[in-house]
Order: C-alpha cells, then structure tokens, then sequence
C-alpha cells in the first residue's frame, strides 16, 4: 500500500537565519575567495612563476645549429668532389681515344694535317690532362689561323674553333708568292682547290723585315687600295702590282689591255693623280711609241716613260709560278722569264737555264771583245744603248 506524503507545516518550510550563522558565513575567508575566483576568472596571478634557463642564449644556439649543418653538407661536397676527381682522372672514359675525337671547324685554308701536328699528342692523353691555354697558343703561331678556341666536351671529346686571317694581297718575298694580310703577316698559297683571289701583289717586302715594318707597309697599301675605290671607282682592279719599297713613292703597275704601265702616285692624293693618268693614257700611246711608265708625283708636271717597268732581283722558281697562277695572280705582275719557266717542267726549266747563263756569258764575252775597240766609237754607241728616253709632259692637270 503506497505511502502518503504528509504536506509540512509552513512555518517549518520558512527558515530564518540565526543571528549566530550570518556572521560565521560571511566571515569565512574562503567562500569569499572562491566566489571572487567565480566573478573574475581573468585576472592574473599576484605571483610570477620563475622559469629556469639554459647557460646558452637562443640566438647563439640557432647560429650553432646552421654551423654544424653547414659544416655536414660542406663535408658531404668535399666527399664528392674527391671522388668525382679520382674518378675524372683515372677512369678510361676519358681518355682522347683517336682523332675523330678531335673536332676542328672554321679551317678554310689551313689543312686539318697542320692543325694535327699540335693536337696530335693529346691522342691518348686523359682529357682533362689537355693543356687548354697551351693548345690555344700553339694553334695561333701557325700564319693562317688568327683565333682559336679550343674546349673540352665529356666524356672525352675536343672541340676546336679556328678563325682564319682575311689576306688581302698577294707578296713577293724571295723566290716566292705568298698572301698577306692587312697586318702584314704572310700566310702560305692555299691548295688549288681553293677559290681564287683577285689582289694585286705587293713588291718590296723583304724576307727577314720585322713584323712591325710590314705593318706599316700594309698601312700605306690599305690608304692607297681604299682611295682608288672611291666612289664606287673600283681602280683597284686594274692594278698587277704595287711597289711599297719606297714609301715616300708607292708605285703601282696598271694592268692595260695595250700593255703594262708602272705609274708613279708618291704619297698623297692617290685618286686625283690616278685619274690623270686614266684620262691622258689614251693620248701618251699616240704621242710616244712606247709607254713604259708614267711620274705623277710632280704638280703640273708629267714625267712620261722616267724608267722602265719594275724588276726583281729573285726569280720565281716554276713551282711558285704555277701555285702563284692558280690562286689567283695576275700574269702582268709576273716577268717573261717567270712566265716561261712555270710553263715549262723542271727539267725543262733548268735546261732553260742552262741555255740563258750561257747567253749571257756570250754575250758579257762579247762585250769584253768590243771594249777593245776605239774609245770614242765605244763610248758614243754605249751612249745611244743607255740613254734614258724621258719626256716632260707640262701643263697637263
């Protein structure tokens, strides 16, 4: 049987405190402390925490740990490049094996056979034992190459950059016909293979002359080529030959369908003086038999045939003759005697020779015999065969 609740009286539902427990509860000190502790949950502590620290600062410590990273990664690259250089240096895959590891371009005129004669000794050789530098400097003594660039290419390849000199004349020197450019080193005649040039040849360069000496030489030849073209003239074509043996006096021998002409230009107006030979050529044929040479030097005045056509005093032998055709030389720069000899074979040649010493010693005999004649007779006819045959055009400007 359930059991019923009994309903409280009121008056002991309603408490009232005692005077004795009001004072005890608000006198408590805790109960004060956790409701403020309730109310205000953010303010700080009245007492700071000691934390402790270590004997090294923080910046000191960071600055530690990117040494000793960088020191281990500086360790590990010199690790590498030992191995990597023991590796370079004795391994067989790069040793220069043949010359078909050896590749050379820009060689126009100097033969790969020439270029071989000093890249030839690496053959063999660890490519990275090839003196670079060293190399570079050998393959710029030969004439022909003005540049080189020589580079390694792994794992054992050699790759060499030639640029050639630019010549821009041909040179007699000695018994030979060489080409010359604008800074007077001499190179030697291609292979007949080769295109052909079309420069006049240079007279007066001397086999044993310093380079500087040509040089200046080349510079009196560039003034003069590039007065003569002018305006689009282009005189230089007509040109076989240019004496530079006086500098004072650049002579230069004109290559005329009706014959040679060796005209005196001096030093100065290069262009003016030639055009009064090209417009008074045509009336000196007419007026003397012969034209041989003309003296420009002068202010209104000509000098006509002064002396007689450039000579030289070394004989082109028939060789020299025969390459100097091929590349490209005019036959008006080159003598009788020349001509004949490179048309003839060797053997040829020298029976020629033999026949032409003993005509001349027939002859230096024979004058002998007559220098026993009268002296007037000799004298007066000597006379007639050595005067010199010069004529004073005037007024012609």
């Amino acid at each position: 049987m359930a059991r019923k609740s009994v309903p409280l009286p009121q008056e002991d539902l309603e408490l009232t405190p005692s005077e004795e427990f009001v004072p005890a509860l608000l006198d408590d000190a805790r109960l004060v402390d956790l409701e403020t502790e309730e109310e205000s949950p953010f303010l700080r502590a009245q007492k700071r925490v000691s934390v402790r620290r270590g004997s090294i600062p923080k910046k000191t410590a960071s600055r530690l740990r990117l040494a000793a990273i960088a020191f281990a990664v500086l360790n590990m690259v010199g690790l590498i490049a030992v191995f990597s250089y023991r590796y370079g240096m004795h391994s067989w895959r790069f040793t220069i094996e043949s010359s078909d590891d050896i590749e050379v371009t820009g060689n126009h005129n100097v033969p790969r056979a020439q270029l071989m004669e000093v890249l030839g000794g690496d053959i063999g050789r660890n490519l990275f034992f090839v003196p670079l530098a060293e190399r570079q400097q050998q393959l710029e003594q030969i004439p022909w190459v003005g540049s080189a660039t020589v580079m390694r290419f792994l794992p054992n390849r050699l790759k060499v950059e030639i640029q050639e000199r630019k010549p821009v004349a041909f040179a007699r020197i000695g018994s030979r016909i060489a080409l010359i450019d604008a800074n007077g080193v001499v190179m030697e005649l291609p292979p007949t293979s080769h295109a052909k040039y079309s420069f006049p040849v240079l007279v007066g360069m001397g086999e044993s002359e310093p380079l500087s000496t040509r040089a200046a030489r080349m510079k009196i030849y560039s003034d003069v080529i590039r007065h003569l073209d002018a305006g689009g003239a282009n005189y230089s074509q007509d040109l076989s030959e240019v004496d530079l043996s006086d500098t004072d006096d650049v002579k230069v021998t004109v290559n005329d369908p009706s014959g040679t002409v060796l005209v005196h230009l001096g030093s100065t107006n290069y262009l003016d003086r030639y055009k009064i030979y090209v417009a008074h050529v045509a009336d000196w044929r007419q007026q003397f038999q012969k034209l041989q040479s003309v003296d420009l030097r002068y202010d209104r005045q000509i000098i006509v045939n002064p002396d007689s056509r450039l000579s030289h005093d070394k004989p082109l032998s028939a060789p020299a003759v025969r390459a100097a055709l091929a590349a490209g030389v005019k036959p008006a720069a080159l003598t009788a005697s020349d001509l004949k000899r490179g048309a003839m074979g060797v053997g040829a040649a020298s029976k020629w020779n033999a026949k032409s010493s003993t005509a001349k010693t027939t002859v230096s005999k024979t004058k002998y015999a007559k220098s026993t004649a009268p002296k007037k007779h000799g004298a007066r006819r000597a006379g007639r065969h050595h005067r010199r045959k010069a004529h004073v055009v005037a007024g012609q400007d």
